[in-house]
């Protein structure tokens, strides 16, 4: 299995991050809403929803909502919150899934960069174009490489309940590489390995454009304040699909 699969199908993924803030996330939604001004009745796709913590919020505004992720057991979770809005399916991000029905394509907290080969990348880069109407709307919410590296932190202990997480962190042929190396309460040493790809706004261009998707603004983080490529925290793009 790929790590991505690995990972975020363990338990292990949910108690290291457990203590994300919901209210950030809420107010970034809150913020992009603003911004995009979706008309009602608006379908929009949460690609890599993980538990469907952004996909809730979306539906939570009354538009059509559909969230797709590889876990099984993300999907298990997300689907006890579904609704006649909010709807969740197993979904490889790089196959093709309901082909020209979205007004809105969202990938958030960087669930993007996670494959070995680019070939990989641009099936996901298709993959997320197909899925738009003409004029749609793709939202990404990526890392933004020149911050991360220059604020990498190599070494780091997390400790959640009785697991006590260590955590390395590296550059390594272009990928940030985040070792995960843990104990819980059974004392059985575990280790987990995360590698997303250090993708520059150029890259991101450069995969979306052949598939019809033309950059159309860019923030620099969750307020929405203009992005600068050396300070900062996030990489946040939006793209419009645009077939002559």
């Amino acid at each position: 299995m790929n790590w991505f699969e690995n990972w975020f199908c363990s338990p292990y993924y949910r108690i290291l991050y457990q203590n994300r803030d919901e209210l950030e996330a809420q107010e970034f939604v809150e913020q992009l809403l603003a911004y995009l001004q979706p008309a009602q009745g608006s379908t929009m796709l949460d690609i890599a929803c993980g538990a469907g913590r952004f996909a809730r919020q979306l539906s939570g505004h009354g538009y059509d909502v559909t969230g797709i992720d590889i876990s099984n057991s993300s999907i298990a979770t997300a689907k006890n919150f579904e609704t006649d809005n909010l709807h969740f399916f197993v979904q490889d991000m790089r196959l093709p899934f309901y082909t020209n029905y979205f007004d809105y394509a969202f990938n958030f907290f960087t669930s993007f960069g996670y494959f070995t080969h680019e070939r990989d990348h641009i099936l996901a880069a298709r993959s997320f174009a197909g899925a738009l109407k003409n004029d749609g709307i793709l939202v990404i919410d990526y890392l933004n490489h020149e911050y991360v590296t220059a604020n990498l932190v190599a070494e780091e202990e997390i400790v959640q309940g009785d697991y006590v997480f260590r955590i390395s962190r590296r550059l390594e042929n272009n990928h940030f590489i985040k070792e995960i190396r843990f104990t819980g309460d059974d004392a059985q040493p575990r280790q987990f390995t995360e590698s997303v790809a250090a993708f520059t706004l150029a890259d991101f261009t450069r995969m979306l454009r052949p598939a019809g998707m033309v950059p159309v603004g860019t923030f620099g983080d969750y307020q929405l304040n203009p992005y600068h490529p050396v300070d900062s925290p996030r990489l946040i793009m939006i793209f419009k699909k645009k077939y002559a």
